[in-house]
């Protein structure tokens, strides 16, 4: 056999070898999308077994489309009985929790919700639970911080020691105020202060109307102090202490959910290149593949950074 003919073979060889590990290959990403798909909590959502759906808020909130989506959907759901919130946030923007607020009292017109807090449910996380019917919060949960605010840096004397002087033309004194690059003016303050204000009063009618309470009656509520698990239960701010089985229980004995119903987690749906539905955010985390997550479905909900327009967002303050 001269060289030139076991050449050829080997190539026919090597180019076989090829073909079958990458069948192997795609066959594998078949199989660990199919498992994910019809994973138990999938099937029951398909098979439109009836359940209780659970769905998770966790991080900082904002008007996220696809979370409203997923709402307007579970209100359609004839076969979910009820709705368990799982709240673990500790706010995000105003606009954020109003539009997801406002989602959440459209389901509960259909069907029951309980809200169940986790480690902490402050300001816009506050403001989920109170789109719930009832509330149930751990001994411990961090909760409360009724109130809006709006945050800026101010550069102006640090540019003025380096030199930098930053110039602008607008339309009106009031245009781009505040700045960071100019100390606020009494005008300013004055508007940013209104608006404030208007925000501040919107969050606290919520409190008033849903919890039934006057928030000026409990100490510190309005002066946007948080409260344990326990202090919320005294002040009337949560039903209950417990976690989801107590929230699962109250859904039973007080809206008349069939009982020992499967809890199925319910997420917003993934749309990573065309790849709709199946997530491969979440089967990258299934299959325990964190680079593979962060590399097709980055989660802005944690970074706390780049909030534009009114805040309601609970942080401890750093110690030195």
């Amino acid at each position: 056999m001269t060289l030139e003919t076991e050449t050829v073979l080997d190539r026919r060889r090597l180019r076989r070898s090829l073909g079958y590990w990458r069948g192997l290959a795609i066959a594998g990403l078949a199989l660990a999308i199919g498992a994910y798909a019809f994973s138990k909590d999938n099937l029951a959502e398909l098979s439109g077994r009836h359940q209780i759906a659970r769905v998770a808020f966790e991080g900082t909130i904002f008007e996220n489309r696809e979370q409203l989506k997923l709402l307007k959907k579970l209100a359609e759901a004839k076969h979910v009985e009820g709705v368990v919130l799982y709240i673990n946030s500790p706010g995000g923007t105003t606009a954020g929790g109003e539009a997801l607020y406002l989602a959440l009292r459209e389901l509960a017109k259909t069907k029951p919700v309980v809200a169940q807090f986790g480690t902490v449910a402050a300001s816009a996380g506050y403001i989920l639970g109170l789109g719930g019917d009832y509330i149930v919060a751990r001994g411990n949960t961090i909760t409360g911080s009724i109130g809006v605010l709006m945050q800026w840096p101010e550069f102006a004397d640090l540019l003025g020691r380096i030199g930098v002087k930053v110039n602008e033309v607008k339309s009106g004194p009031l245009k781009a105020s505040p700045s960071p690059f100019q100390p606020i003016d009494e005008p300013s303050r004055k508007v940013t202060e209104d608006m404030i204000q208007d925000g501040f009063k919107w969050f606290l009618s919520l409190v008033e109307t849903r919890r039934g309470i006057n928030p000026r009656d409990v100490p510190g509520l309005v002066e946007g102090r948080v409260f344990s698990g326990r202090q919320a239960v005294e002040n009337k701010l949560v039903d209950e202490i417990g976690g989801e089985e107590e929230a699962v229980r109250w859904l039973e004995d007080k809206r008349n959910v069939t009982k020992k119903l499967k809890v199925v987690d319910w997420k917003p749906q993934a749309d990573v290149g065309g790849w709709t539905g199946f997530g491969f955010s979440s089967l990258a985390e299934r299959f325990g593949a964190g680079a593979v997550s962060e590399l097709f479905g980055r989660d802005r909900s944690m970074t706390g950074l780049g909030l534009d327009g009114l805040v309601s967002v609970w942080h401890p303050q750093k110690t030195q």
